[in-house]
């Protein structure tokens, strides 16, 4: 099949707000794949498709992709390589992010831990500020972003202010460009 006679996916359902049980096939991406506007994928059960969206979204796991004609595609998160950080206690984990959240590096918050793509880097410089580390292979599902990631809420607009353009990301975070 050629790119214009695959089917289409066009819209993001979030993970929660559709039934994962009436999909019709499954997708599992690593989270580079699933950052994406456009984009040619098969599924677990044969079904080819084509993403094609507006603009790029991060796809999390458990989101559907609603397939024009009808049809939901599930998206689930493959497992790749991390590394789980962990603090001596809340405070010292809190430093920890802090200084992750410096370099800007994608990163996946919990309670209790928090985990990064491998890199001997900051593999390194976690050690030296006392986290407790490991190797681990899990999905990975950072968190968006307060500027870069311009996702699927429904309530992204557009709007100007007369300094440049408003983003309004649907979950009460704007700022201006």
């Amino acid at each position: 099949m050629t790119e214009a006679t695959l089917p289409r996916a066009t819209q993001v359902l979030p993970a929660g707000q559709w039934q994962a049980g009436t999909a019709r096939d499954t997708i599992m991406v690593d989270f580079d794949d699933r950052h994406r506007r456009r984009r040619r994928y098969t599924a677990e059960k044969g079904l080819s498709f084509l993403l094609d969206l507006p603009e790029a979204v991060a796809l999390r796991d458990g989101d559907g992709l609603l397939l024009e004609g009808g049809g939901v595609v599930l998206v689930r998160a493959a497992p790749e390589p991390l590394i789980e950080v962990r603090g001596r206690d809340p405070q010292h984990l809190l430093r920890l992010a802090w200084h992750l959240g410096n370099r800007h590096l994608p990163a996946e918050i919990d309670a209790d831990r928090i985990l990064i793509r491998e890199d001997h880097v900051i593999l390194r410089m976690l050690q030296g500020l006392g986290a407790t580390v490991e190797r681990i292979e899990a999905p990975f599902n950072p968190e968006g972003g307060a500027y870069g990631e311009h996702n699927r809420h429904t309530g992204h607009r557009h709007g100007s202010l007369g300094h440049g353009e408003l983003h309004d990301h649907g979950d009460g975070h704007f700022h201006a460009h």
